[in-house]
């Protein structure tokens, strides 16, 4: 029975909410109802940064999504109005009371590019592989914790086991991140499936990747088991897409006024009215998830002190970054968790710019001020390090505004800036006090992948108290229990700290009048199946 179970149901109405209020601020499909749909054609699409990697199961970034998720289908799929789970592989499945066992019965004659079935054998080798993959999946090993592993009940029917109750599976399984690959791909490694070798079952297929230019998809034909969400049956309208990799936001957007580029991503905020006005669309979708932040590595001399840590986060102020560095698309964060995220709790009262608090916290610590206005202590300077990477165009500005606001309570930053490949490495090495990001995902256990003292612990906590929290929102099937667990967890990353949210990212797209039917789904990502060129 398909979403049958009592706790999926409850857990499906909350979602809704949160993604109702999403919906609101989306701008919709791009030039819908201006003539009759048709097959061919080959868009342009000006990517702001590289993609690095196009595997979407592997850690990649903002960029690399839009090609991957062309290229895989899902279990499952989410819809970005109601945030209901819908079929797409599976055509139905059961969840176990306790949120322990997933079995999915799949439709019959999908296929991957290579001719393959996608059966019960290929959904195991996708999952046994992504927790192979370990830190390279940094999402899809969160999305899978616990997992014991999965069973091949008949060749249409997989069975999920996991060690402990995984109420955040299900919508899980919508993502791109455990979209299905070839066993031709699950089988090599890592680093031979990022640029080549990508065999999906999706809309599009891989034709090349020269990194630094262009991706190149080309239409699959035949292909006949798209999202139950997707208007169009069949193969996809457009022939070809090419993601072409344009760093400089103003030659994006002189791309995209000259013909050269069908459609834009990264749209600068400066760049947002001018595009309008002369009669291009914009569309927009506030992404769930967390919200751009500063999160602690809490295994550092200075931010172990919970004083500091919340000194930092006082002395940020917030609705200046969103003023001065972007649009009135964004809004500055209000919770550890972005207001389109199911289970949202607004703590925006908490998170207030109060320098004069944050000055009395930071004298209590012993922090005194010093040469230059900084503070120091038994001879050393309040200097912290922060890390970043150049993923999204702002970034910069923002923290240099962020930089000038901390020294004026006493601290000293020093940023420091890496590539969205080395990043996650970066994290892993632990040399830096702050690292500075945001994560997108509709479902609240994105709380449980950034703060739990388990898995990849990227911020280095040890707190049994949100562990204990973030443990019992993941092993809840009722929704109105788990939101309430999310809730707690959100106030207790406030409370101590461990984290300085600052605004929430929007994804703005630019589209030329030609394109037609281009939508966001339910994470803010967009699908290309439908779209179609006039």
């Amino acid at each position: 029975m398909l979403g049958s179970r009592r706790g999926y149901t409850v857990f499906a109405a909350v979602t809704a909410l949160a993604l109702a209020a999403t919906a609101c601020s989306s701008s919709g499909a791009a030039g819908t109802g201006s003539s009759t749909p048709h097959s061919g054609g080959h868009l342009t699409f000006a990517l702001a940064s590289d993609p690095i990697c196009v595997d979407p199961q592997q850690q990649g970034n903002n960029d690399a999504i839009y090609p991957a998720r062309q290229l895989v289908d899902s279990l499952t799929d989410q819809d970005p109005k109601t945030g209901k789970i819908v079929p797409w592989l599976a055509r139905s499945w059961e969840v176990s009371q306790d949120a322990t066992t997933f079995t999915f019965h799949l439709r019959r004659g999908a296929t991957f590019s290579d001719g393959t079935p996608v059966d019960a054998r290929a959904v195991k080798d996708n999952f046994d592989g992504i927790v192979r993959l370990g830190a390279k999946s940094v999402l899809g090993a969160s999305y899978l914790a616990g997992y014991r592993g999965t069973d091949v009940v008949g060749e249409d029917t997989a069975r999920v086991r996991f060690k402990a109750p995984n109420a955040q599976f299900l919508q899980a399984t919508s993502t791109f991140t455990l979209g299905l690959l070839a066993r031709s791909t699950t089988r090599l490694p890592a680093a031979k499936r990022c640029t080549e070798n990508i065999v999906g079952s999706g809309p599009f297929t891989l034709t090349d990747y020269t990194p630094n230019k262009s991706v190149e998809e080309r239409r699959r034909p035949g292909y006949a088991w798209g999202s139950s969400l997707w208007r169009k049956k069949g193969p996809a309208y457009l022939e070809r897409i090419s993601f072409k990799v344009v760093p400089e936001s103003g030659v994006r957007t002189g791309s995209l006024r000259s013909g050269q580029a069908d459609a834009i991503g990264g749209v600068a905020p400066q760049d947002e009215d001018g595009l309008k006005s002369t009669g291009f669309t914009l569309l927009s979708r506030a992404n769930p998830g967390v919200p751009f932040a500063l999160t602690v590595n809490a295994d550092r001399p200075l931010t172990r002190d919970t004083k500091v840590r919340q000194a930092v986060q006082l002395g940020v102020n917030r609705q200046e970054v969103v003023d001065t560095v972007l649009s009135r698309r964004y809004k500055p964060a209000t919770s550890s968790l972005a207001s389109t995220t199911t289970a949202y709790k607004n703590l925006g009262d908490r998170l207030r710019h109060a320098p004069d608090r944050a000055r009395k916290l930071l004298d209590e610590a012993g922090w005194k001020p010093g040469p230059g206005g900084i503070r120091a202590k038994d001879g050393r300077k309040l200097s912290l390090t922060v890390v970043w990477a150049t993923n999204f165009g702002p970034n910069q500005t923002a923290l240099e505004l962020i930089q000038q606001q901390l020294k004026k309570i006493g601290v000293q930053i020093t940023l420091k800036s890496h590539s969205i490949g080395d990043f996650v490495e970066v994290r892993q090495k632990g040399d830096y006090d702050y690292a500075w990001g945001n994560t997108t995902r509709v479902d609240p256990d994105i709380l449980r992948t950034s703060f739990s003292g388990e898995g990849l612990n990227l911020s280095r906590l040890h707190d049994p108290a949100l562990d204990s929290v973030l443990d019992e929102q993941s092993a809840t099937a009722d929704a109105a229990r788990r939101a309430e667990h999310a809730a707690r967890a959100q106030a207790l990353v406030v409370e101590k700290g461990y984290q300085v949210p600052v605004f929430e990212l929007t994804t703005v797209i630019g589209v030329g009048k030609n394109v037609h039917d281009l939508d966001f789904e339910a994470s803010s990502r967009l699908q290309f199946h439908d779209t179609w060129l006039s």
